[in-house]
């Protein structure tokens, strides 16, 4: 007698809820932690869920959630600016694994067309595997995160390419009563057509329709539906539903109801993904295994040697640092989930043999299972490898020599040392933490007590003399680590006043989120003093203009604040930005109109016209 849905739920959550907390805890990471919940719950040991194709088909579409709110956050505009990234990079990795892998299977003895099917489909890394791994570890705004993003969106795009070249791959030709290349061309137009079309013009008033209702439930169900309705339109269609959701989640980029998307499926895509790992992590074929105790480890160690080897290359070639490139290499080395889809599709039409298909998809399952260990080795081994290098090469993590000076500068570049520039000049001891290297040696030619180390250590805070310091000036050039910095210091030294430097909007909002009041965003004070100087050319005179610059700064500074209530409502959010302009446009004019008014007055009462600020 089957167990039924509600005890395999009821297996599947359990296993997650004992296995992933311990995971974490033992600093393995929540994906590691699935893999071995699915393992153990798997039918090769404990037995207690059987068949995994069922589950997989609906764990799946855990990864198809997740490319949806990954397209929520690229609006088109932003997607186009990526294209030198994604196809740069993307494409030179797909390109040159395929080829190498190709080349291996042909020297093995494999005929050409499978060497090729399954160079293209082995080519591919796990979106879900990689990108919940660096999120986890904070990873996504790195050098090797924006690398492997942009990897990782060009094969799932590449997708498409794949399953139309597959069938020409084909070892005999598949029966078919019908001619279908006109039909699923079309077809396939007509589906991204629909998406884009209807993302764009029909689902914005259904949102907004559905929105005036009050019912959050049925807002979910909407998001969910469209979704599903996505999925099962591109499937129906031959392509892959992933990339249906991404490219819907683009067209909703520039919704007003974006966050509120984001917020309601989120919670379903955590517990998909989780279900996704689980269901690879109980598919591993352990009779497989056994079978060939040799060949299996001898197939993961060189796929991912080879395309370990491939991304080094790709790193050395796109300029990303040396520890960067291992982690980016790392990261992508294993084969991905879209190959479970790309080889149940070439067995439908006969491109690989059966046997063949079932030794690879063990493979990349493996490879799956293996690639947050890897990053775990990366993390305690690898990582710290490259820190001590760094360090016996270049300054250590000195221990400044503590003269109480009541300004910490953490970070050292172009926007901080203007601010020790203008300290200085006052007479105003500092101490300097910065983590370029070759930006110390530079700055100690120049009389500068800079010190080498990462100001998110508390241990360098410390020695630094935060616990009797006045100021922290923060101006720090990644967003990640300042807001990191920032939570240390409230916690541990909470009488540190923290003046923080923003590189954009964005930016400030989260700091001002974490509590520090006093934000300045890098780029505010001089464009507007440009403005400043674009009204004088124009005729202003430079005390209207002087003061027309800061009323700006005043009423951005204050809607800056504002804004904040506000991140998870866009549409308040737009409102309330256009109120401020308005504000703003009619403050200026009116402010212009009383200075005319004073400069007539001081004129026909002989006072100069400078001396109309004390009137």
């Amino acid at each position: 007698m089957g167990h039924g849905l509600l005890f395999d739920a009821l297996i599947y959550l359990s296993a997650a809820v004992i296995a992933v907390p311990l995971a974490k805890r033992w600093g393995l990471g929540s994906v590691l932690g699935y893999l071995l919940a699915g393992i153990i719950i798997g039918p090769f040991l404990l037995g207690l869920v059987g068949e995994q194709k069922d589950v997989m088909h609906f764990a799946e579409f855990g990864v198809v959630l997740m490319l949806f709110l990954v397209g929520l956050e690229l609006r088109p505009a932003l997607l186009w600016q990526l294209k030198g990234p994604i196809l740069g990079p993307g494409g030179l990795q797909v390109l040159l694994t395929s080829a190498a892998l190709t080349g291996v299977a042909h020297l093995i003895g494999l005929p050409l067309q499978q060497g090729l099917a399954i160079g293209l489909i082995l080519a591919l890394s796990s979106t879900a595997i990689v990108l919940q791994s660096l999120q986890e570890r904070k990873l996504m705004q790195s050098e090797s995160g924006r690398s492997a993003f942009a990897v990782l969106l060009f094969q799932d795009i590449a997708v498409i390419p794949i399953l139309a070249i597959l069938p020409l791959l084909a070892i005999a030709p598949v029966a078919s009563n019908r001619n279908p290349d006109l039909a699923d061309r079309s077809g396939v137009v007509a589906a991204i057509a629909g998406i884009v079309l209807g993302g764009h013009y029909l689902m914005r008033p259904v949102f907004r329709a559905i929105a005036q209702s009050h019912m959050r439930e049925i807002f979910v169900a909407a998001a969910l539906l469209l979704v599903i309705a996505i999925a099962v339109l591109m499937e129906s269609v031959g392509l892959s539903p992933a990339l249906g959701s991404f490219l819907a989640g683009v067209v909703l980029a520039d919704s007003e109801y974006r966050h509120e998307l984001e917020a309601d499926i989120e919670p379903f895509k955590g517990l998909l993904l989780g279900l996704f790992f689980m269901s690879v992590g109980a598919g591993i074929d352990f009779g497989l295994f056994a079978a060939h105790p040799l060949l299996i480890p001898s197939l993961v160690i060189g796929l991912m040697l080879l395309k370990w080897g491939v991304l080094m290359v790709l790193g050395l070639i796109i300029r990303i640092s040396p520890s960067q490139r291992w982690t980016f290499a790392l990261a992508l080395a294993q084969g991905g989930e879209f190959a479970f889809v790309l080889f149940s599709f070439a067995a439908q039409n006969k491109v690989l043999p059966g046997d063949t298909i079932s030794l690879l998809t063990l493979v990349v399952a493996l490879s799956m299972a293996l690639t947050p260990l890897l990053l775990i080795l990366n993390d305690r081994v690898i990582q710290p490898w490259f820190d001590y290098r760094n360090q016996a090469d270049q300054p250590e993590h000195e221990q400044p020599e503590l003269v109480e000076h009541p300004v910490i500068i953490a970070g050292f570049g172009r926007f901080g040392q203007i601010v020790g520039r203008l300290l200085h000049g006052h007479g105003i001891g500092t101490t300097i933490l910065e983590q370029d290297a070759s930006q110390i040696e530079m700055l100690r030619k120049y009389g500068y007590q800079v010190f080498y180390g990462d100001a998110s250590r508390l241990d360098l805070l410390h020695a630094a003399g935060a616990h009797k310091a006045k100021l922290l000036v923060l101006s720090i050039n990644d967003p990640a680590t300042s807001l990191e910095v920032i939570e240390m210091v409230k916690k541990h030294f909470p009488h540190l006043k923290i003046l923080a430097r923003a590189q954009d909007r964005p930016h400030a909002h989260e700091i001002l989120r974490h509590g520090v009041d006093s934000v300045h965003r890098e780029t505010l004070g001089s464009a507007v003093d440009l403005g400043v100087e674009a009204l004088t050319q124009l005729g202003f005179r430079a005390n209207q203009a002087w003061r027309a610059g800061q009323v700006f700064k005043q009423y951005d500074n204050r809607l800056l604040r504002e804004q904040v209530n506000y991140l998870d409502d866009e549409h308040t959010y737009i409102n309330k930005s256009l109120q401020y302009r308005e504000i703003l446009s009619d403050l200026l004019q009116d402010d212009e109109e009383g200075q005319e008014r004073t400069h007539a007055h001081n004129w026909n009462s002989g006072l100069p016209d400078n001396d109309k600020e004390a009137i």
